[in-house]
């Protein structure tokens, strides 16, 4: 839901001037520099208070984008994403905001044209907690003393406010729906189950919550089991490509028919393209690539093979073995492991392997609960 809070905090004072403030309003208000170009200590006060009572994150910039006041929820985003203790509003977010964002704030506030504001997007990560994308305004707060509207946009605010619109569930849905469209449509050209797909997703999600506190991998945060956890189905999205009579084939493939089959991994990563986070093409490209430099479809060996990949191919492979296929009976988890433990540094990473091992009991629950 997106608000426009581009008042001019009349209203608002208008309507608490008369209300006894409580003593943390206080101290903010008193804390505002003597200088402020703000308002008057009372009508201060009464502004404070009421940004204190919107659920989002708001807060006042003084014309050097130093912070003069930030509501309890603007706090608690900062909190949240470990941002360190800064007087400024760049200093404190530099760690989400890109030199070129920053550039275009500065340029849009210092701009009569521009209305001296700014809207875009900025998104709050941390290892420990999941991402948060923000909506993000920024507009001239004017006093009762700084004249009539006319004026005001010839003339560099005083100050700012800052209002930030968490809409990180509707971008996630929007992203989710439309993608989801695609996996459906590929489960019509595969023999593959949507149980296969369930099952992919369970399985690295597992293996990404055991490596989330593993210090060789830092980058596996909640974000990262969050996304794996989706884009494994996604894996095998560009079948949509393969001609029926290749992709549903009973007996062995050709020399040819298994070129044209291995194209699956261009096509997945042609049609993910243009999803917004990279691991779903990075999957898709990249999952049948070998440790060992043998696989395809760029013979890519070791840790030059994007880690989503390489976990989606470990989880991959054991639901394959365990699945009946026309060429081949369904295997016991215990085989399946035997068969994966032969495979160490020839077509799977070894650290992730010990990874699997460590959860392999969970692997065997998953498929139980999920059997076709």
């Amino acid at each position: 839901m997106e608000n426009s809070y581009s008042w001019d905090a009349q209203d608002e004072i208008e309507e608490l001037e008369s209300v006894d403030e409580p003593p943390e309003v206080e101290k903010e208000a008193k804390a505002m520099p003597s200088d402020s170009p703000l308002l008057s200590e009372a009508g201060t006060r009464s502004v404070i208070h009421s940004y204190d009572q919107i659920p989002e994150p708001l807060a006042l910039l003084d014309e050097s984008m130093g912070f003069v006041f930030r509501n309890e929820s603007f706090k608690d985003l900062l909190k949240a994403f470990g941002y360190p203790e800064s007087p400024s509003f760049f200093g404190t977010l530099s760690r989400s905001i890109s030199p070129e964002t920053a550039r275009s704030i500065n340029e849009a506030l210092s701009r009569d044209e521009a209305g001296h504001a700014w809207k875009g997007t900025i998104s709050h990560k941390a290892k420990n907690a999941a991402a948060v994308i923000t909506k993000v305004h920024i507009f001239p707060f004017y006093s009762e003393d700084d004249g009539e509207a006319e004026t005001r946009l010839k003339e560099k605010p005083g100050a700012y406010s800052v209002y930030m619109d968490d809409v990180t569930e509707e971008n996630r849905k929007f992203l989710r729906d439309m993608f989801s469209s695609l996996l459906e449509a590929s489960k019509l050209k595969d023999n593959d189950t949507g149980k296969h797909i369930e099952r992919v997703n369970i399985y690295t999600s597992l293996i990404a919550k055991e490596m989330f506190n593993d210090p060789r991998w830092p980058e596996v945060d909640k974000d990262f089991i969050a996304d794996i956890g989706f884009l494994a189905a996604m894996h095998d999205v560009g079948k949509i490509g393969t001609p029926d009579n290749i992709l549903n084939k009973e007996g062995p493939l050709s020399e040819f028919e298994w070129g044209i089959m291995k194209e699956h991994t261009i096509n997945g990563a042609f049609i993910l393209s243009s999803y917004p986070n990279p691991m779903a093409r990075e999957i898709a490209l990249s999952h049948h690539e070998w440790w060992n430099g043998s696989g395809y479809p760029y013979n890519l060996e070791g840790k030059m093979i994007p880690l989503p990949a390489r976990i989606v191919s470990l989880a991959d492979v054991y639901d394959a073995l365990r699945m009946k296929r026309s060429y081949k009976p369904s295997y016991s988890h215990e085989t399946a492991i035997r068969k994966i433990r032969q495979e160490r540094e020839v077509h799977f990473d070894p650290d992730i392997m010990d990874i699997v091992f460590r959860v392999q009991e969970d692997f065997d629950k998953v498929y139980a609960a999920n059997i076709d």
